[in-house]
């Protein structure tokens, strides 16, 4: 096999790789979860305890106790990736007489992204504390289908206000909980949303503009080197003309770390785009995306026409509504921008 089939072949297994990974994460019972079940007692008798000890403690550690690893990662990747765009891509371009104004787009995008990236790592969720849980219980109206009142939280030792959980790798009860990002060592909740979301399009706005960047100094390089009217002695001796396969070939073997670093920026850009449309969607909606995970498939009995007084929950919002806490556009994007505040029930 030649390298552009090799290559195309990579793509497709790690492109499928992912399809899966999307589809089925967050599902209890998936066929990752089967496989590695099923890998594991194999496994298990040939390997050493210690090895199995250290690999659980690793696991733990990593995905079940807070630590600063993935932030180390994630400053790893993007110093890479802006080191092979300044030592290489910049100065290709800077040839091709693209504008300071252009190039500089990437650096201030980075500036931007890297305060919402330290937002999101030192602003409080939203926790919730026994002597600060008065306020929180008073700022959402209990569902009754998610969230009921007079639910405690047995490792807290308080009354659960309405969309709050507990985060077991923080070990808190966290305000309009959405979920515990790896990426920057803290929960996602009321205090932090919208630091988040801006957070997800500013790394979009950077792969993206990088990737643009990228793609034109390769598309330049080739018609500077007049690769599209060139021709070449295949294998049998026969004379071809180069074909978009073959300036696609030429680039890796000429550009390898131009077009790997292409290749991920545009994952990137794809990936955590479609995570930010889905979050916005959320915003917009005013739901968390633990409330929809728990709220996948689920419909509310309690609040049909012929149901009893005593099974009516609160009157509004409608308990028939699948979005429960949205109050329009407008508001639901002012509750992610501008957070409640907590408030105390007047005494009667």
């Amino acid at each position: 096999m030649d390298f552009l089939t090799l290559f195309t072949i990579y793509v497709a297994v790690v492109l499928t790789c992912i399809f899966l990974v999307c589809k089925y994460s967050g599902q209890q019972q998936s066929p990752f979860n089967v496989l590695l079940n099923h890998v594991s007692k194999v496994v298990a008798p040939f390997t050493p305890q210690w090895l199995q000890k250290f690999s659980h403690w690793v696991l733990h550690r990593l995905f079940h106790q807070r630590n600063n690893v993935f932030i180390y990662l994630h400053i790893l990747l993007e110093g890479t990736v802006y080191a092979e765009f300044s030592y290489e891509v910049f100065g290709f371009c800077r040839e091709m007489d693209t504008t300071l104004t252009s190039l500089s787009v990437p650096y201030v995008l980075l500036v931007i992204k890297t305060f919402f990236f330290y937002l999101c790592i030192k602003t409080d969720p939203g926790t919730v504390t026994k002597n600060k849980v008065s306020g929180p219980l008073h700022i959402y109206p209990y569902d009754r289908r998610l969230f009921h009142p007079g639910v405690s939280c047995p490792t807290c030792q308080l009354v659960k206000p309405a969309r709050s959980k507990h985060c077991r790798v923080c070990n808190r009860c966290v305000q309009r909980f959405d979920h515990h990002c790896v990426w920057v060592n803290n929960c996602i909740g009321a205090q932090n949303t919208r630091h988040f979301l801006l957070y997800l399009f500013s790394v979009c706005a950077m792969a993206g503009d990088m990737a643009l960047l990228t793609g034109d100094m390769l598309l330049h390089a080739v018609l500077r080197s007049g690769l599209l009217r060139a021709t070449y002695i295949d294998e049998y001796g026969q004379q071809q003309t180069a074909g978009p396969l073959f300036v696609v070939q030429h680039l890796f073997l000429t550009f390898p770390r131009i077009v790997f670093m292409l290749g991920f920026l545009i994952f990137v850009f794809f990936l955590l785009a479609g995570y930010a449309l889905f979050h916005s969607y959320l915003a917009l909606v005013n739901q968390t995306s633990n409330e929809w995970y728990k709220s996948r498939g689920y419909f509310c009995q309690h609040c049909r026409p012929t149901a009893t007084a005593d099974h009516l929950c609160s009157p509004v919002p409608d308990h028939s509504k699948r979005h429960y806490y949205s109050r329009g556009l407008l508001r639901n994007l002012g509750e992610i921008f501008f957070p409640p505040r907590t408030v105390r029930k007047k005494d009667s």
